[in-house]
């Protein structure tokens, strides 16, 4: 779509071929005697200790899920483990060379990962650092617990630290790392770098890249690691994380220092597994899983096969690769060759596999093998090595009887506090103390001149309408509202589908191009999970960003990263993180079955997103403005129908200057005092003109309240008109059956029980495909549905003839039919 990219067909059409490179296969063959002048004798000591700590955690759980018992301690431990016993020294490589500053997402598998990066982050700090984490971290909480009658170092009180933290976490304990509240498989440690575990298999696929862009957009140092199981490659997440990293607009749009690639690790911890399915050679078809990089970028992602058996290569590896990233060359993909010997969770038998399979691997052990060769190098003695273990035993059951101590390590007592988690509830101005990287002053804007030529409300002194284009519209609003956070926050970023040169489709955009360089407001893949999923990274590190998915009916596309990763992660990290993420989600019509549909309800069942859905310039401004100070994830949803429409009710206008709408707060758009229309979204227009018509010719007066918000929602205004009105409509464009609607009409029909006169009523959708703009009338609630449910199921209205039959009869048919 740019236009300073010229696409010249003569060139296009010209024959030839596209050439691959060789992708490297376990080239590095050096062994502790070879690398000897490249290590100390401490290093190499540390890399044994890492691999036989993360040997003896994971031992350690799964013979608590096995035998329900460790060194003769009972325990039952009823949560999952999905241990990595085999791939110790594949975790401890990738993370040897790591600092705080590089960030690393994992699986359901990544106890490891965990404690060889926090491990990493330990012998590298130094103690006043390390002091500083610990003490600051909930207070003291975690450090409290390890450091009492305790008589080492630091950096020995760091490693019990870390362990117990990790260990208290899985167990549920509010002194782990994320309150408990995490668990085995959502574990982390941001302080060290370790960044959210992902239960969804291939989730971090497309987050780590989120972390990648924050990094880069914020001129942050480090690099990030998507560490991933094989199996994952068959998962959209990591495919379009895959895609959105290696856009070309990074090398070839992107301008000054922001110019280059991410700097983003996708490292296949290749197991050769998935849950009991053999990826090569029975689900997948790649071979060599690095083989994958030759088809996303000319560099091919620099992907290369490692042994990681040998924590040497994979060290060797990040080496290498860090020296591409930091040339702006990224991204990087690396299938690290390693094994697994316990089955997928303990309560796997591993009937998929041979035990002759195992014991080959076994028998190439990482651990037993990288020892001989430091006794072969004269690096250690077995006695050396029979003290590491010593040592890492007795910590490690050290740490296991502190974390299921009743007294030292409780609980949850009360479940309440998960409540409080839900959001954080911030307001927060900006997430960087950077300048905003900006081409024009606000003030020099075209956009911005021509909004101020407009009419902030829609009707001039004797009621009469400003034409269309005169008027300060929706999608105005919602520009202000941005506009103004992009002059103050430096950290935002908005990004989507058409977001930039096309100023997005239903031209909320139109504008900002010429404002904002290429880092801050881009045209991303059409690729809906990775725009989500970024979107989640970047805010997780502490960014603010809006993603935008254009139509609503594409949820279906992120939905991994709408219902299980935006909303939960605030709660899972025990309030550790924020997820400022405002999501636009536009609402469409007349463009049939899969573009037109309303599915609030789909989100609203979601807990921990908030969710409004604002009809007026003036609402669509505040609500804006809300989101973009908060620090909650938000799904922002936008009807097409409306973003022409002036403001009618604010009667000063839409403000030029900043206002705030709260989230939860409905408004009454008409008073009236015989009925009540609650409305969601776009319907309070077709209810307005209901309510007109009603007192017109039927003498009924109608209250009419716009929503604003679904989650969270104050019923007390909705209570106050019922108690007046005796009488409740509740409508909305989603489908009837299942919609919020009734979430709604329960809650009402509860709260209001003493003050109705007559049944709540929902209206709602057809529950139909969305048809063709030309039958939408037959689908979508119209003025006259209003009349004809009053008529039918609340009051006869005199003389009147019903258009929709909405009789009992009528809807037990329809639910028969489940239509």
């Amino acid at each position: 779509m740019p236009k300073v990219q010229h696409i010249d067909p003569a060139d296009k059409r010209k024959p030839g071929f596209v050439e691959f490179q060789p992708i490297p296969v376990n080239q590095y063959q050096k062994t502790v005697k070879d690398e000897k002048g490249n290590f100390t004798n401490e290093e190499f000591k540390a890399i044994y200790h890492d691999m036989v700590l993360i040997r003896e955690f994971e031992t350690m759980i799964n013979l608590i899920k096995t035998v329900g018992a460790y060194n003769g301690t009972s325990y039952n431990h009823p949560g999952p483990a999905h241990l990595s016993i085999g791939q110790e020294s594949a975790a401890v490589g990738m993370a040897w060379t790591l600092t705080v500053d590089d960030f690393i997402f994992g699986s359901h598998r990544s106890h490891g990962e965990i404690l060889a990066k926090g491990m990493s982050a330990i012998h590298q700090s130094d103690d006043k650092y390390l002091s500083e984490v610990m003490d600051s971290f909930f207070d003291g909480a975690v450090v409290n617990v390890v450091k009492k009658d305790f008589k080492g170092t630091t950096k020995e009180l760091a490693r019990r630290f870390l362990v117990y933290g990790t260990l208290a976490e899985i167990f549920a304990r509010v002194t782990g790392f994320n309150r408990g509240l995490g668990g085995s498989m959502h574990a982390f440690f941001t302080p060290f770098g370790v960044y959210p575990n992902n239960a969804l298999v291939g989730g971090s696929g497309d987050i780590a890249v989120g972390a990648a862009l924050y990094k880069k957009v914020n001129r942050k140092k480090g690099l990030v690691v998507a560490n991933i199981g094989d199996a994952s490659l068959a998962c959209g997440p990591v495919w379009e994380g895959i895609t959105f990293a290696a856009m070309d607009q990074f090398k070839q749009l992107w301008e000054g220092d922001m110019q280059g690639g991410l700097p983003v690790i996708i490292n296949i911890m290749n197991n050769q597994y998935g849950m009991g399915g053999q990826t090569c050679g029975e689900t997948m078809g790649y071979d060599v899983a690095a083989r994958i990089g030759a088809g996303v970028n000319p560099e091919q992602m620099h992907a290369e096969r490692v042994d990681g058996y040998n924590p040497l290569a994979v060290i060797d590896a990040y080496k290498r690769k860090r020296v591409i990233l930091e040339e702006k060359r990224g991204p990087v993909l690396l299938d690290v060759l390693t094994y697994r010997y316990s089955g997928h969770s303990p309560s796997d038998a591993s009937s998929y596999r041979s035990k002759e399979e195992v014991e080959a691997w076994e028998s190439q052990d990482c651990i037993a093998s990288f020892g001989k060769q430091l006794i072969e190098a004269g690096e250690a003695t077995q006695a050396d090595l029979d003290a590491t273990w010593t040592d890492v035993k007795a910590l490690v059951y050290d740490m296991f009887l502190k974390s299921i101590d009743e007294e030292l390590s409780p609980r949850m007592t009360n479940a309440q506090v998960i409540g409080d988690m839900m959001f954080s509830n911030g307001s927060v101005d900006s997430f960087s103390t950077a300048v905003p990287d900006v081409l024009m002053p606000l003030a020099d804007n075209s956009r911005v001149k021509k909004i101020a030529a407009k009419e902030r409300f829609a009707f001039d002194a004797d009621g009469k309408p400003f034409s269309k284009m005169k008027q300060f519209q929706l999608r105005d609003g919602i520009f202000e509202a941005m506009m103004h956070r992009f002059y103050q926050d430096a950290s935002l970023v908005a990004y989507g589908e058409e977001n930039r040169d096309w100023g997005g489709a239903f031209a909320v955009y139109g504008g900002m191009t010429e404002a904002l360089p290429y880092h801050r407001l881009f045209n991303s893949p059409i690729s809906e999970a990775s725009i989500v999923g970024t979107a989640i990274g970047y805010a997780m590190c502490g960014g603010r960003v809006v993603p935008e998915i254009m139509y609503c009916d594409f949820l279906g596309r992120c939905g991994d990263e709408v219902f299980n990763q935006m909303p939960k992660w605030q709660a899972m990290s025990g309030n550790v993180l924020k997820m400022p993420v405002t999501l636009r989600v536009s609402v469409g019509s007349k463009y049939g079955a899969q573009h037109s549909q309303d599915w609030t309800s789909l989100v609203t069942q979601i807990p921990g997103i908030k969710v409004c859905f604002p009809v007026t310039p003036y609402d669509a401004k505040g609500l804006m403005n809300s989101a973009l100070q908060g620090t909650d994830p938000v799904v922002y949803f936008e009807s097409q129908r409306i973003y022409e429409i002036g403001e009618q009710f604010h009667k000063g206008g839409v403000p030029e200057g900043y206002y705030e709408i709260p989230f939860g707060e409905p408004d009454v758009k008409k008073e009236g005092k015989d009925i009540t229309f609650l409305t969601v979204g776009h319907t309070l227009y077709p209810a307005l003109t209901a309510a007109k018509e009603l007192e017109e010719k039927y003498g009924l007066s109608a209250e009419v309240i716009d929503a604003r918000s679904l989650v969270p929602f104050n019923y007390e205004q909705v209570i106050a008109s019922v108690k007046k009105t005796g009488k409740i409509i509740i409508a909305g464009d989603a489908c009837a059956r299942g919609s919020f609607l009734n979430d709604f009409a329960a809650n009402v029909s509860t709260l209001c029980f003493d003050y109705l006169d007559a049944p709540v009523c929902v209206l709602g959708s057809r529950n139909w495909i969305t048809p063709a703009f030309e039958l939408e009338d037959s689908f979508f609630p119209q003025p006259s549905w209003f009349l004809d449910m009053i008529n039918e199921r609340i009051q006869p209205l005199a003389g009147y003839i019903s258009g929709q039959n909405f009789t009992d009869a009528e809807f037990i048919r329809r639910s028969k039919m489940g239509v």
